[in-house]
This record gives C-alpha cells, sequence and structure tokens, in this order.
C-alpha cells in the first residue's frame, strides 16, 4: 500500500507530516458525507420535465435548422483550435510566454499567472470560449415556453460557474501558490474547514461565511437596549428603551421576515435602523419570531396573522394605552403584513394608522430570479420534505438564496476557506445571513402554493382566518421602500403591488443597492442614494423617468413621513405597564434558539 513517503520522497518533514494530515481529515469527511441525510430528489435537481421540454426543442431545431446547430458546434471547435494555434505559436517563437490578451477582465482572474503563463491562460481562454459557446447554443434553442427558458438559462449558468477553472485546486494559481508558500498548510488548514462545515451541516456542505466565534447575539450585535414585554408561541415583542425625553404619541411596531432573525436591523450601534427609530423620538416594538421545530408542523399562515399579527398590535395598543398603532412589514412579513390589514379592513379593524413595507412582494405574477425554483418539480420536493421533517430546514433556503449569487456567496468563498485555507471573515452582515431559521412545514407550503405560484393575493383571494381577503382590500396610507439591485424582491415587482392596493395615499422610494444594503443605509454612512418621484403609483417606468435622485439614505424622508403620522409628542415610556412587566432584556430568548433538522 502506498504511503505517503512515497509520493513525496525529498520533502521536508513539515510537509510530509501535512500529507499524513490530509489523510485523517480525508477519512473523516468521508465519514462526515456518509452521515448525510436522504433527502427528497425533487428539492436536489430540476424535474424530467424540463430535460423533455429542452431535449425535444433542441431535436426540433436539429431537424428544422440543422445549419444552425452545426454552424454553432463548427464555430465553436473553429475558436478552440484557433486559441490552441495561437497558444502553441506563442510557446514556441517566444518561449514560456502566453498570447496576448485583449478581452475583458474577470474578476475571478486576478491573478498575473492567468495572463502570462501559458498553462493557466490557456485554461482560461478555453473556459471562457466554452463558456460562451454553452450559452449560444443554449440562447438559439427555440420552441420552449418563458418559463422553461428562465430554468434552462439559470441551470446552464450554474454549471458554467461551477466549471469555472479557479474552483478547482489544479488550476487555480493562487491555491497552489499558497500551498507551496506553506507547505502544504493552506491545505490542511482548507480541509479542515472542509470537514468542519460538512460535519455541521450533518453531512451537506454550506460554506461558512463568517468567523461564528466573532459575534455573540446581545452581546457585540443586536445590543439595543430594551425588555421582551409579551411573548407567546410564536414571537417575543420587544419594547425599546427611550433615548428621548418625549416620544411620538402613536407607536410604532416592526415586523421582520421570519426566515431570518431580526437582528439584520441592530446589526451594530452604527448601522442600527432600530437605534436610529428610537433616537427619533419614537415608542418602538420589534416583534422576534420563534425559530419552528417539527412541533410547528401544523402552523400556517392563519396562525401567523392571528397568533403574531393581531396579537403584537393589540398587545401594543394594551401596553401604551393608544387604539392605533403605525407597522411596518420586511420582506416576507410585509407580505403578511398586507394580508392583515386586508384581513382588518373587512373586519372593520381600524388598528393600523399607516403601514410601511420594506422590499415586499404582494403580486407574484413575475418570480423573477426565483422561477426557475417556483415550479412543481422543486416545490412538490419541498412539500414532501416537510411531511417528513415537520418544518422547511433553513438548509433548503441557504442554498436557494446562495445558488442566486453562486459566485459571491459559494464560489469564492469556498475557494477561499477550502484551497487557501483562511479563516472565514468576522462580518456582521455574513454571521446574520448564515444564523437562519426554518420554516413551519404548513406554513411554508401555503406560502409557495397559494402566494408565489398562484399569486391568489393580487388575482383570485388568498384565504386568511375564514375570509378571502385580495390586495386592493389594503387602504391604509402606504409608504413602500424598495431597492433598486434588489434580486429577492424586485422594484417593479413591489411597484407593481403597491399600484393595485386601494389606499388612497401611497408614497413610494426606491433605495438604491439591495435587498439588505439598500435597507440597512444608515445616513452617516452617506454611501446610497435614492430615488423619489410625483409620478402617480401606475406604472413604475414612467414613475422612475420622472424620479429625483437624492443624495444619501432614504432613513430621514421616512422619518419625516412617519412623524406626521404619529400624532403628537408626549413623554416617553419605559418598556412594559403593570400588566406587561418586562420578561427579560433585550434581544430576548427566542433570536438564540437553534433548531437543527
Amino acid at each position: 500500500m502506498a504511503t505517503t513517503e512515497d509520493f513525496a520522497p525529498a520533502a521536508s518533514q513539515h510537509f510530509k507530516d501535512n500529507l499524513a494530515k490530509i489523510e485523517a481529515l480525508t477519512q473523516r469527511m468521508v465519514e462526515a458525507l456518509a452521515r448525510k441525510r436522504t433527502r427528497q430528489p425533487g428539492t436536489e435537481a430540476p424535474g424530467m420535465d424540463l430535460v423533455m421540454a429542452t431535449s425535444a426543442a433542441f431535436l426540433k431545431e436539429l431537424t428544422t435548422h440543422p445549419e444552425k446547430i452545426l454552424e454553432a458546434q463548427v464555430n465553436y471547435w473553429g475558436q478552440a483550435m484557433k486559441h490552441y494555434v495561437e497558444a502553441s505559436h506563442a510557446l514556441a517563437q517566444r518561449g514560456f510566454k502566453a498570447p496576448e490578451n485583449a478581452g475583458p477582465k474577470d474578476r475571478r482572474f486576478t491573478n498575473p499567472l492567468w495572463d502570462t503563463h501559458p498553462y493557466f491562460n490557456f485554461i482560461k481562454q478555453q473556459y471562457l470560449i466554452s463558456s460562451k459557446a454553452l450559452e449560444e447554443a443554449v440562447n438559439n434553442v427555440e420552441g420552449l415556453d418563458p418559463v422553461d427558458r428562465k430554468r434552462l438559462d439559470y441551470f446552464t449558468h450554474q454549471i458554467i460557474d461551477m466549471m469555472a477553472p479557479t474552483n478547482f485546486l489544479a488550476t487555480n494559481p493562487d491555491a497552489l501558490e499558497r500551498a507551496v508558500e506553506t507547505e502544504g498548510d493552506s491545505l490542511v488548514k482548507g480541509l479542515e474547514n472542509l470537514v468542519r462545515d460538512i460535519e455541521e451541516n450533518q453531512g451537506d456542505l454550506l460554506v461558512t461565511l463568517s468567523d461564528k466565534n466573532a459575534f455573540k447575539v446581545g452581546q457585540n450585535i443586536g445590543t439595543a437596549e430594551g425588555k421582551v414585554v409579551f411573548r407567546n408561541r410564536m414571537l417575543e415583542l420587544i419594547q425599546y428603551s427611550p433615548t428621548t425625553e418625549t416620544v411620538h404619541k402613536t407607536p410604532l411596531i416592526v415586523f421582520p421576515p421570519w426566515i431570518n432573525k431580526f437582528y439584520i436591523l441592530d446589526l451594530k450601534p452604527a448601522n442600527s435602523l432600530i437605534r436610529w427609530i428610537v433616537d427619533q423620538g419614537f415608542t418602538l416594538f420589534m416583534v422576534s419570531w420563534k425559530n419552528p421545530d417539527a412541533s410547528y408542523a401544523d402552523v400556517g399562515m392563519d396562525d401567523y396573522v392571528a397568533e403574531g399579527y393581531l396579537a403584537a398590535i393589540n398587545e401594543v395598543k394594551q401596553i401604551t394605552g393608544e387604539k392605533k398603532v403605525n407597522a411596518v412589514g420586511y420582506c416576507i412579513a410585509g407580505t403578511t403584513l398586507s394580508l392583515t390589514l386586508a384581513l382588518m379592513e373587512k373586519r372593520k379593524d381600524k388598528s393600523v394608522n399607516a403601514a410601511t413595507f420594506f422590499t415586499t412582494l404582494t403580486d407574484f405574477s413575475d418570480q423573477g430570479e426565483f422561477t426557475p425554483l417556483l415550479q412543481d418539480d422543486f416545490v412538490d420536493g419541498i412539500e414532501a420534505q416537510v411531511k417528513v421533517d415537520g418544518v422547511l430546514s433553513s438548509y433548503f433556503m441557504q442554498r436557494a438564496f446562495s445558488f442566486l449569487r453562486a459566485n459571491d456567496l459559494i464560489y469564492t468563498p469556498a475557494i477561499r476557506s477550502y484551497m487557501m485555507g483562511e479563516a472565514p471573515p468576522a462580518f456582521d452582515l455574513l454571521y446574520w445571513n448564515g444564523d437562519s431559521t426554518n420554516l413551519p412545514g404548513k406554513m411554508a407550503v401555503e406560502y409557495l402554493r397559494g402566494l408565489c405560484q398562484d399569486d391568489r393575493f393580487s388575482t383570485k383571494g388568498f384565504p386568511v382566518l375564514g375570509e378571502l381577503v385580495r390586495i386592493s382590500e389594503v387602504k391604509t396610507p402606504l409608504c413602500a421602500i424598495a431597492c433598486e439591485t434588489d434580486h429577492i424582491a424586485p422594484w417593479i415587482a413591489s411597484f407593481n403591488g403597491m399600484a393595485q392596493m386601494g389606499s388612497a395615499e401611497k408614497t413610494f422610494i426606491l433605495s438604491e443597492s439591495g435587498h439588505i444594503a439598500g435597507i440597512v443605509n444608515p445616513p452617516s454612512k452617506k454611501k446610497y442614494g435614492h430615488y423619489t418621484s410625483e409620478a402617480p403609483i401606475t406604472d413604475p417606468m414612467a414613475w422612475k423617468a420622472a424620479a429625483v435622485r437624492h443624495e444619501g439614505s432614504w432613513w430621514p424622508r421616512w422619518g419625516a413621513w412617519l412623524a406626521e403620522r404619529s400624532g403628537p409628542m408626549v413623554p416617553a415610556r419605559q418598556p412594559g405597564d403593570a400588566k406587561h412587566p418586562p420578561l427579560c432584556d433585550a434581544p430576548g430568548t427566542y433570536v438564540g434558539e437553534v433548531v437543527r433538522v
């Protein structure tokens, strides 16, 4: 049997020791992979319907227009061979030197060796030629419906991204240089990182994006002062301590998405929206959702509305003695807030004075970048999986969001961690991103089927607590903040949902940047601007054409809008009251719960 001595007889003892460590770690990895749970096939890959539709369209194209297929194939062969000849000529005529490369720069290929070393340059160029040929071949396939077209494009680019030479040790000059410099230390550390991630995820692989030991919620993130003043099986209600002597009479309650934890709005003091709101003189309540386990399998959207939204609003009214509150919903919590507002309109409940939506979808007619993942093969797989687990594991949510930005959230971090042996960075936003929650099985399926797939809220109505509610029944004064480059809740879709609401008073603000950075954008940073428009909330392109760009954060503009709808100033309120004694300090207990599935 071969040993490390056979492969590195002239290597240093340190290098030999590292090879031995790699063998031991490899054995651990094999054992960890063996513990991987069996997943429903539909959650792992597209179904045969897409494969068959694509194959049929390709065969039809081959039969009808064989010259187009042959032309594309010959063109690819020609480019690949031309580059091979040029590279061979350069190597023969000019020594160990790569041919000139005048093409556009790709940030994956920043190491100078990609341009100067014949081996790496050849691999890079062949990869780029093959990628372009594959993209063109897919683009030329005719006869696919728009959904299948989007799915084919998505999965093609997944393959292209996965096969980049930077993702393999033998063709990554950065990783090879690091391995030589460290005598294999980087490979050992990288393998340790890989084995750790596989073991922590029960045989599945999720790349750790941030240093999990660098942050502790309530100690160095999520530290705004307050008290938990109410708790039920769905949520903890936090009331924050005032920082001003007087506050606006109407209290504010924020509903964050239960896909992640609430402290995205309270990462550090410098970028905490929670602290900023309190400093503006508002009595602020924040919902911290329960991280569900299998016992929550039968919890649905009705439960989130009744025991979440309506219960929290009622408690805030009791604690403050006010008849009305203002409310904010972020992402899926904004979607559910709109359902709640429509229900309250039917019930003639005027408890919400004004509502704000952060990056919220209510019209799902355009599923955007999620189109490939919202078809029956995937959703059927999710539904089958939650019947087994009781919940939709946070693993599936993290993986889905990561693959939408695979190079940024999978391959680049994996290269740094597993090939370069680097420790994950101490980055608060990425730490929060990895601190995900599960979703109750029933609720997840209702959301995916009834809202995302069937778009019932903006069409035939969505059932909530015995009523069929529609988007037109939302009549509360509204302000919506969308983000220009948001790939999760595209701003045009967010705009179109608001346009269908029945409110007489609507304000729309478009922030620069994406789903998180566009919202967590404190004025002190002076980083991203925002747009407002006098055009009516009817056509998004007309609205944008008439829009005016403003420097800096949208927070002060929204704060002024909210202040106008929050009544006169009254003495500041301390958390809780006689019937709601503080249960514990913020950020509470639910935020710290970890439930693995």
